[in-house]
């Protein structure tokens, strides 16, 4: 394998690996949107009065219930561990077992689809994990093929156009913007109201233009947008870790924190192997 394809293999790696980590240890020690679901008399109601003996009532009111819901959250952070530990030995595992990589991007599909209901059913929402859940099948198909192909660089485009356009749409408020994007960045930059603002504006524009220029430029520009979306893609993982620390409770803080930064690996990692397969097949048309 050439230096640089280990190199992307390796980074597809960690990305993948980052983002079960991160949502493992959310489920073992904090929670997850599940009660958007199953306590949804919409889409629950009919289940548990057709396949068991209780009455939506009884389900909702039952001693037992949020032990059972507990040991579900418990046993996703189990599977999404699970997950993980495949990521990281998946070169020493048999071919058979990668399934295991679309198994878990399809869970973690559907905790996206969790958290756009319990956001009023924004899309934004939804796509704006688009890298998050896209990792593990980019990791999938480039041990399948030995290689990045022109396919999987467009999917890669789209999943990173789709991850910046949606955080953009927050950021400039099309979207009602988060409290914690206000929090996060008033911690770190000392911004009043206004300055923060006009900053979140200024960032969900240079989103849009990121996610509409990997499309229409080419060789050094390209690169330029897409280290930028490495840069801004780092930052705004790690805000989560010094947006939110207190020296006053450091480990609560970290506890708290570092899991959201790890999940979000891939908005830095994914537009970092598009760099490498660019400019690697840049040098190629060079010495041909």
């Amino acid at each position: 394998m050439k230096r640089t394809d280990f190199s992307i293999f390796r980074i597809l790696q960690i990305s993948a690996a980052a983002v079960f980590i991160g949502r493992a240890y959310q489920h073992l020690f904090w929670d997850g949107p599940y009660r958007e679901l199953f306590w949804d008399p919409v889409y629950m109601q009919w289940i548990i009065e057709s396949y068991t003996s209780m009455g939506w009532d009884e389900y909702v009111t039952h001693p037992k219930g949020d032990i059972w819901f507990q040991k579900f959250v418990f046993f996703q952070g189990v599977f999404y561990s699970i997950c993980a530990i495949a990521t990281v030995f998946i070169r020493q595992l048999p071919k058979w077992s990668r399934v295991i990589l679309i198994i878990g991007a399809a869970d973690l599909i559907f905790l996206a689809l969790l958290y756009m209901k319990d956001k009023f059913y924004h899309f934004g929402q939804f796509f704006e994990y688009s890298l998050q859940f896209c990792a593990p099948l980019f990791l999938y198909v480039y041990l399948k093929q030995g290689s990045v192909s022109n396919r999987l660089v467009l999917w890669m485009k789209i999943a990173v156009a789709l991850t910046f356009t949606c955080h953009g749409l927050y950021a400039v408020g099309y979207y009602p913007r988060p409290g914690s994007f206000m929090t996060m960045t008033q911690n770190i930059l000392g911004l009043e109201s206004l300055g923060v603002h006009y900053f979140l504006l200024i960032a969900g524009v240079l989103d849009f233009v990121l996610a509409i220029g990997i499309f229409v430029t080419k060789n050094k520009a390209l690169q330029a947008l897409l280290w930028y979306g490495v840069i801004w893609g780092a930052l705004t993982s790690f805000a989560r870790i010094f947006g939110n620390f207190y020296w006053d409770f450091p480990t609560e803080s970290l506890h708290q924190w570092v899991f959201e930064s790890v999940y979000r690996f891939p908005h830095f990692l994914i537009p970092l192997v598009l760099v490498l397969v660019i400019k690697g097949r840049e040098v190629k048309n060079r010495s041909n």
